[in-house]
């Protein structure tokens, strides 16, 4: 895929933190929060079943910045930074003759409340941004850092502050002959970790309170009640942001030569399943919003292959015209767009997750099956993996969406089991890892049917 200079596209990446796939109409929330990103779903490409790699934040965003899983870049948890001399995707925009330009949050300096040094911000020029930004700002107080770390705040509602801030980096590379690649990190739908609280804009607090509540937060004890209409204020606000920016690609004349991918670094399973937001294998935790629009993506419609954000960055140097390195771990989705029955047919049938912090563990999700394993001993703050791991999920997604029904150790389902551990240390390897040595719970009798053959390939 060759274009020349004047034919390559601009190119976005819309990034959200902790947003739920089913924020989205187009994934059936009855809220009419995401107009905006259900127009893109709908008239683009739509990735219907899309997962991170990792979900916790620094982690997930060092995959996105390297093509490569977070044990093989080596930023395995939030406390490490990107090694210095890495190569990102911004460096491989910029060598094609790109500009490059960061908005918003990073973390992946360590550097926390303090600018970030040219040597650690991944090879963009343009720069506004703060590493930890929940932790620089607050809903109404957006403190960033310039190229020459001189503090910038901007006025407004966080995600508005955001938002303005890469409108003026769009429309003062209106006339450039270079295409610019832009990375747009919001903080929202994020809780404000100082006081444990989804603010939303004033106008919508209290609008979606006691309203619809995704079954898996219903069904377990959490903070879901307590949080949910602040975080649907901020999902509703970052759309009308997605619309906004739409709105000025529009007016200046970009719209038909700017690629735009929306996605999330992670999703929030509101203390259901841990102490905390994310940091498990469950799809609350691991599925994310995943769309594309602009050229070779108009018209894509929905796809239905399991897609990790590790395929993102192939997916935009492809889209771009740009080879793809070789040590990318992902793959560029542009052959699925419209239908190519070859490509389909070839894509994996399973994503690989590794997990961190909260443990030591790893999962895959095909079709139909979730199995998951952790680590019975380590750090998982300081162990980027381990020898040994135990079985400790299997839900069959199927029959149990929601996955309120663990089936690791039933009888019934211990040949699924069988073919999933393997799977998953295949999978493993091919991720850089020693293979592991994952240990069979003891099975006691369900009352279940045997699982059939054919279904455990499912």
């Amino acid at each position: 895929m060759t274009q020349t200079a004047d034919k390559r596209p601009n190119v976005i990446v819309f990034f959200t933190d902790q947003q739920r796939w089913d924020t989205t109409g187009a994934h059936g929330n009855p809220l009419e929060l995401t107009p905006n990103y259900d127009r893109m779903a709908a008239n683009g490409t739509h990735a219907a079943y899309a997962f991170t790699s990792q979900p916790v934040c620094g982690p997930s965003r060092s995959c996105l910045q390297t093509g490569l899983y977070a044990t093989a870049s080596g930023c395995f948890t939030n406390s490490i930074p990107l090694p210095e001399g890495t190569q990102t995707v911004a460096h491989y925009f910029k060598e094609a003759g790109y500009d490059t330009g960061y908005i918003g949050k990073w973390h992946l300096a360590g550097t926390r409340t303090q600018p970030v040094p040219v040597e650690k911000r991944g090879g963009y020029d343009y720069w506004l941004a703060a590493d930890s930004l929940e932790h620089t700002s607050d809903a109404y107080r957006t403190l960033l850092y310039n190229e020459d770390n001189e503090p910038v705040e901007l006025p407004g509602y966080r995600v508005d502050a955001l938002t303005d801030a890469a409108i003026r980096y769009i429309a003062d590379r209106r006339n450039d002959e270079k295409p610019f690649y832009l990375f747009l990190s919001y903080l929202e739908p994020h809780h404000q970790n100082h006081r444990d609280d989804y603010p939303s804009p004033d106008i919508y607090r209290g609008r979606y309170s006691s309203r619809y509540v995704p079954p898996d937060l219903a069904a377990l004890s959490g903070t879901a009640h307590q949080h949910l209409d602040g975080y649907y204020g901020m999902v509703k606000r970052l759309d009308e942001a997605l619309g906004r920016l739409n709105d000025a690609l529009k007016s200046l004349g970009m719209t038909d030569n700017t690629v735009m991918a929306f996605t999330s670094d992670h999703g929030c399973h509101f203390k259901t399943r841990n102490g905390e937001y994310k940091r498990s294998c469950h799809e609350s935790s691991i599925r994310v919003p995943l769309a594309f629009s602009g050229p070779g993506f108009n018209g894509g419609g929905t796809m239905r292959e399991l897609v990790s954000l590790l395929d993102l960055p192939p997916t935009l140097l492809d889209a771009a015209g740009i080879e793809v390195p070789r040590h990318m771990q992902g793959r560029s989705i542009l052959p699925l767009v419209g239908g190519n029955r070859a490509a389909r047919n070839a894509w994996p049938q399973e994503v690989f997750v590794q997990i961190s912090e909260s443990e030591v563990g790893r999962a895959i999700r095909t079709r139909r099956w979730k199995y998951a394993v952790t680590a019975p001993s380590g750090d998982p703050i300081r162990d980027s993996g381990a020898s040994d791991y135990v079985e400790s999920f299997l839900y069959d997604l199927e029959a149990d969406p929601y996955e309120l029904n663990n089936l690791v150790d039933k009888e019934s389902h211990a040949e699924v089991r069988a073919h999933l551990r393997e799977l998953l240390i295949g999978r493993m390897v091919a991720a850089g890892e020693a293979a592991p040595v994952i240990h069979a719970l003891p099975t006691r009798a369900s009352g279940q049917l045997k699982v059939s053959r054919a279904e455990i390939y499912e």
